[in-house]
């Protein structure tokens, strides 16, 4: 027979999950290697017809990372207080949009222009967090709805959200149930990418969360720069185009 008080200590024992914990800097390099692997791939997308493989796969890892470090810093204390949440959704959806003519130039969309380009992904997250974070039931169903609703128009689709929302659940409180939603949308992700390349955002997270970097906050350097960098892409086309180079 099992002895209850064996039980109980061992229950009370259990190690807990550890917590997110990233400075200011290590954020922004974060950010500042998906901007670099984020480059990469779309200039293999847009310039060399996605042949380089190495690109592609290094490619996989920069939305996770943005995604990051966005539900890592609307997951801070008082987001609903200070309104991050409106300010994020809006620049978003501001930037998104702006971006849209240079991102339907470049081509590759369905109908022209599905699905809706990655800025309208984090807002999306981040307009469906805002949800969840007011607690209420009818805030749980709006975001639900959100989910569903946005995660069909937007790039790398549900699993995005779902990882969005998986992450900042965790950095509120870790939880084996934000570990298996990450899972499922990572496994989602695999799926969309036809890889498992997303998955390299883990060990990068999990290994600047533990460096204390010194990098400066370049706020609207992140906003302003995905527009321009498509813009530039599509112009260097047009010479490529009238020298013979082919575009799929």
């Amino acid at each position: 027979m099992s002895n209850p008080g064996t039980t109980t200590h061992a229950a009370s024992t259990v190690t807990p999950l550890p917590r997110l914990a990233a400075t200011d800097g290590a954020l922004e390099a974060i950010k500042w290697l998906a901007l670099v692997l984020m480059t990469g791939d779309h200039v293999n997308k847009y310039l060399f017809n996605g042949t380089k493989e190495w690109l592609f796969d290094g490619g996989r890892s920069a939305m996770p990372l943005f995604v990051f470090v966005l539900a890592y810093n609307l997951a801070r204390p008082g987001a609903i207080v200070r309104g991050a949440y409106h300010r994020t959704v809006w620049r978003l959806l501001v930037v998104g949009g702006l971006t849209m003519p240079a991102f339907v130039a470049l081509g590759g969309l369905v109908a022209g222009w599905w699905p809706l380009n990655i800025m309208f992904t984090m807002a999306a997250i981040a307009g469906m967090l805002l949800l969840v974070d007011r607690g209420t039931v009818a805030g749980r169903a709006c975001a639900t709805g959100v989910f569903l609703a946005a995660g069909a128009m937007v790039e790398f689709w549900w699993p995005a959200l779902a990882l969005g929302l998986a992450v900042w659940l965790y950095c509120r409180r870790p939880s084996w149930m934000a570990i298996t939603l990450a899972a499922a949308a990572f496994a989602g992700l695999w799926y969309v990418n036809g890889t498992p390349w997303a998955l390299a955002a883990v060990p990068i997270v999990l290994g600047a969360s533990r460096a204390d970097l010194i990098v400066p906050r370049l706020r609207w350097v992140f906003y302003a720069y995905y527009p321009a960098h498509l813009v530039a892409l599509w112009l260097i086309r047009i010479p490529m185009a009238k020298a013979g180079y082919l575009f799929f």
